[in-house]
Order: C-alpha cells, then sequence, then structure tokens
C-alpha cells in the first residue's frame, strides 16, 4: 500500500578533500562584508560542476577563485587554483562545447575556456539594466541558459528575476517579483523550471508553455527550520529534486514532492551544504561544497542524477 509519510531515509556524508592549507588565510573582503556580516573568512565554496573527463571543478566567492580537482595517472587528486579575478564568482555549469559558464553576482555572466584560463564576458545587463547579483544557473538540452539574479532580495524587496538566455542570443525575464532566487534546475523532460527562493523558504515550479512563456507559477515544497532557507537545488534522473537547506543539510524530494532522503553530515554542525554536483560512473556519487569549512564532501545515494547539457 502506498504510504506518502513513510520514514525518511539518512544518508551521511564524508569529506571527499578539504581545501590545502596554502589556499587558507582568514580575511575580510567587500563580498564577506555585506554577506557574511563583516566576519573574517578563509573561503565560501559554492558551485561544483564535473567537466566531460571527470574533473570536479568548483568556485570560492571570497576570493574570486576558480579551482579543480582532477586525478593524475597515478590516482593521485591534486587540488588546483586555476584562475583568480576581481569578481564574485557563484554558480557553474559546463555547455557541451567544454567552456564553464558563470553566474558572477558582480560581473554577470561570464564563460571559462578551461584550457587558457581565460575568462569571456557573455553578459554583463539586461538590456543595458544592471543585474542585482547573479547566482545559479542551468542548461536546458537545446543550449537556452536559466539563470537566477538574485542580489540582496528578500521577503521586505521581492523583486529577484529569473531569467532565460536562449541558444540564439534572446534574453527572457521569466520571473521579476522572487524574493531571493538562488538554485535552479529543469525538471528531466523539460516541462518545469524550479527555483530556489531561499528568503521566503520555498522551491517555486514555473511551468513552460509550448511557446516558452511561464504560467500558473506555484510553490512546489514549502521548508521551515534551518539558518537559512533553500539555496543549491538538482533533479535526479527519476524526476526527483535534491534541494540543499543551510542548517539543515540535503532533501531529496520525489517526483510528486514529497521527502524520501535527508543527506546530512555529523561532522559539519553548522550545516553549511550550499550545492551538489553528481559524479561518478553511475552518476550515484553526489559531491556537496561545504561552503565555510573549505571541504568538499560525498554521499552515495541510491539514485542517480540526471544528465546534464555539459555531457551531452
Amino acid at each position: 500500500m502506498f504510504n506518502p509519510f513513510k520514514p525518511l531515509e539518512l544518508i551521511e556524508t564524508e569529506v571527499f578533500m578539504t581545501m590545502p592549507a596554502k589556499f587558507r588565510k582568514k580575511s575580510q573582503s567587500t563580498w564577506s562584508r555585506p554577506n557574511r556580516q563583516g566576519g573574517e573568512i578563509e573561503c565560501f565554496l559554492e558551485g561544483p560542476s564535473f567537466d566531460r573527463d571527470g574533473n570536479l571543478w568548483f568556485i570560492d566567492i571570497h576570493n574570486g577563485r576558480i579551482f579543480r580537482i582532477s586525478t593524475n595517472a597515478d590516482g593521485v587528486k591534486d587540488w588546483e587554483l586555476v584562475t583568480q579575478y576581481e569578481g564574485w564568482p557563484n554558480g557553474t555549469k559546463f555547455h557541451k562545447d567544454g567552456r564553464l559558464f558563470i553566474a558572477d553576482y558582480k560581473e554577470g555572466l561570464l564563460a571559462l575556456d578551461t584550457k587558457t584560463g581565460k575568462l569571456e564576458q557573455i553578459l554583463r545587463t539586461a538590456h543595458s539594466e544592471g543585474f542585482k547579483g547573479l547566482n545559479d544557473l542551468h542548461f536546458a538540452s537545446n543550449g537556452d541558459l536559466y539563470f537566477t539574479d538574485q542580489g540582496q532580495t528578500g521577503i521586505a524587496d521581492p523583486t529577484g528575476r529569473v531569467f532565460r538566455l536562449s541558444a540564439d542570443g534572446r534574453l527572457d525575464r521569466l520571473c521579476d517579483n522572487v524574493p531571493s532566487p538562488n538554485g535552479i534546475t529543469l525538471t528531466t523532460q523539460e516541462k518545469h523550471v524550479y527555483v530556489g527562493v531561499t528568503r521566503s523558504q520555498q522551491i517555486w515550479r514555473l511551468p513552460l508553455m509550448l511557446d516558452g512563456t511561464i504560467s500558473k507559477t506555484g510553490v512546489a515544497v514549502q521548508l521551515s527550520g534551518g539558518v537559512g532557507g533553500p539555496d543549491g537545488i538538482e533533479m535526479d534522473a527519476e524526476n526527483g529534486l535534491l534541494v540543499c537547506q543551510l542548517g539543515v543539510g540535503i532533501w531529496r524530494f520525489d517526483s510528486n514532492m514529497l521527502p524520501t532522503h535527508l543527506i546530512h553530515s555529523p561532522d559539519h554542525k553548522h550545516h553549511h551544504l550550499a550545492n551538489i554536483a553528481f559524479g561518478g560512473p553511475d552518476l550515484k556519487t553526489l559531491y556537496i561544497t561545504e561552503s565555510m569549512s573549505g571541504d568538499i564532501l560525498v554521499a552515495k545515494t541510491p539514485f542517480a542524477g540526471k544528465k546534464l547539457y555539459g555531457h551531452a
């Protein structure tokens, strides 16, 4: 008999790698002063993504750094600083041409040539209007890019935006009333866009019409608790949704948006598990950025991640 309220399955994380000491130094930055309430921090890791060769890429917003973890011929993993620049990189996703696209809070939409380390400006403004502060992004299978413009928006200023940059260069604003849009993804059939709305503790569902517009946007999940709302999100191959909730861990909701699993870290009491990427040969290993500690965590899952555009 179907039971929509069966007990959650708990999955514990392990530390995959931790930031080497040579990359650590407590400091303040123009990003950390408003976003970490003036505290000195060593890093703020976000935006994990895998390239086609299985290398894990991620960023450090606080210091404007882009890192890669690769494995050499002897099986030794290496933590490499690829580039550092005067920006605040946040979300990342790979294009199928090999470029790493970056939602940068300060600089807009960027692309990194992973072979040369050169950054390219893709989009600095929306029709000459500056962005509030880009957060995360996701490619559809046709190359359209969906991204969130979060800035400092919230309940008292619900003016965050969701955009789509089509593969032919057209920019559409899908929403402009979101109280802190954060993580973003598409369902496996690409009929809905999901957005993590941090300050209202919600996941919004945006149905995509045949002409590409949205209609009947609603709340798919209402969260509570934690020290913050949803951050990074991603779909799995079964149309389940994984949601990073600050202070709690990572929820997994099934295709009916009912909770089935909670992924948590017994070693990170603040649970700043901010963003995720599926990896491994079967896409059943979840890699997680624990922002404040500088740790990359892993968890084995009974469900596989959906295949992304950059790996098509």
